[in-house]
Parts: structure tokens; C-alpha cells; sequence
């Protein structure tokens, strides 16, 4: 995935000034900054639910504008919100079906196992669901559809410190299968665990891209929030790793 001097602004309001990164096949990376750094608007444009003013994007070497380019890619939004009037296996099989591709229901079971969804939650009506439950059910749902890509906004939204691990599990599997993920989170300790690769957003610029490591290193901190903390604090330093 490549993303070439993107630019997107509302009325006067930059929400990404000229943004250059890319993310490499098998790739785990995540893109962190505070709120309103950009994060949501960048994945939005990726996924043309938003147009950009300037720059280029291209996901697997197919221009992110023509719709083959998302058939190789699975997301979850950060606000999740399923029909309510649906049961959960109900909606991973219109998911499954709008997607192109028939319900595997062995493969959807193990992964809300995995996941610590409990079975009866898909017999439930959505509604009835408590709002951690329906983000592994939006996950379930990802999970389920084979595809070289998964981009996740704020995944982790909503769960408990036992479904955040049996999440993290998951992403580990996915990333040692060779599968590419994109996500976003404000939990740095998440991310130090599971990217090979970041990129830090602030002020609708980039303002670091490498690994949890370089960055650690830039600022001479152990712990990658203090590193995160200093790097959008710090107006001198350039993009890189």
C-alpha cells in the first residue's frame, strides 16, 4: 500500500497536509496520534469513503479509486454499528454474502471462539448486545472474510483487558499467516506488541514513520507513550525512521 502526498481539507481545516507513507505486503503497522490527528480521515480516503483534494493512493499497486482495489481488503470502523434487528449469525451471513463469497460456518465459530464471543451472543438480536460484545462480533465478521488486508480503526474499542488479549492473539495469527494489517489505536502498549512498523500523525502531518524501536531511540525513552508524547511535542524533528 503506498500513499503519496495526500492532502484533505475541510472548508479551511487541514486534516492531512501532504501525507507520504507505505505499508509492505505482511506488514502488522499501526497508525497512531491523539484525536484529530488525521487517522480516521487518512483510512477513510484509502477506502474512497472520502475524497482527497491532492496526492494518490494505491493498495496492492491498484489505484485505491476503482473498486477492485478494496476486494483485497477487510475493515471494521471504529464506531461499529450493525443492524440492531439482526442476530449475529444473521449479519455474518449478509456480510459473508455481500462480500461476494458463501458463509463458513466452522471458520466463523472458531473465530468468535478465539475471540471470546460467547455462542449464544450470535443467537441474540445485535441490540441485545453489550457494546464490547458487538465489537468482536464486528471483528468475528472481519476476521471471517480471507483477504491479504485488514485495516481496523481503534479495534480495540470497548473491550475488557481479557478480550484485548484474545484480540491481540488473533492479530498475531493473522500477521504470521502472512496477512497485511493497517490499524489504529490509542493504546501505544498495543501497538509496541504487535507493529512491526508505525507512523505518528499529529496536526494533520507525519511526523514519524519507522519502528517502535527508532522512535524509543530518537527520544531516549523506554516506554514508546513517552516517545509517542515527545515526538508530537517536538517541532523540530523531521519524518523519519
Amino acid at each position: 500500500m503506498r500513499i503519496d502526498a495526500l492532502v484533505k481539507r475541510y472548508g479551511r481545516v487541514a486534516a492531512l497536509d501532504g501525507v507520504s507513507l507505505s505499508v509492505a505486503r505482511t506488514q502488522a503497522f499501526g497508525l497512531v496520534g491523539a484525536n484529530g490527528a488525521g487517522k480516521t480521515t487518512l483510512i477513510r480516503c484509502l477506502l474512497d469513503l472520502t475524497a482527497c483534494d491532492a496526492g494518490a493512493i494505491e493498495i496492492f499497486g491498484v489505484p485505491a479509486r476503482e473498486p477492485r482495489a478494496r476486494s483485497a481488503l477487510a475493515y471494521l470502523p471504529e464506531r461499529f454499528m450493525p443492524p440492531h434487528y439482526l442476530t449475529g449469525v444473521q449479519f455474518l451471513r449478509t456480510l459473508a454474502a455481500l462480500a461476494g463469497g458463501g458463509y463458513d460456518e466452522a471458520r466463523a465459530t472458531r473465530l468468535a471462539a478465539e475471540l471470546e464471543l460467547e455462542h449464544d451472543a450470535l443467537a441474540r438480536p445485535v441490540r441485545s448486545l453489550s457494546k464490547g460484545m458487538t465489537q468482536k462480533l464486528g471483528l468475528a465478521a472481519c476476521f471471517a472474510l480471507e483477504r491479504e488486508l485488514y485495516v481496523l480503526d481503534e479495534p480495540m474499542s470497548g473491550l475488557d483487558p481479557a478480550a484485548r488479549v484474545a484480540v491481540k492473539s488473533v492479530l498475531q495469527r493473522l500477521s504470521a499467516e502472512g496477512r497485511t494489517l493497517l490499524f489504529t489505536s490509542h493504546v501505544l502498549a498495543d501497538v509496541d506488541e504487535l507493529c512491526s512498523s508505525i507512523a505518528v500523525l499529529e496536526r494533520a502531518r507525519l511526523r514519524f514513520r519507522g519502528t517502535p524501536q527508532a522512535l524509543c531511540a530518537r527520544y531516549a525513552e523506554a516506554s514508546l507513550e513517552r516517545a509517542f508524547m515527545k515526538c508530537i511535542r517536538d517541532d523540530e524533528q523531521p519524518v523519519g525512521a
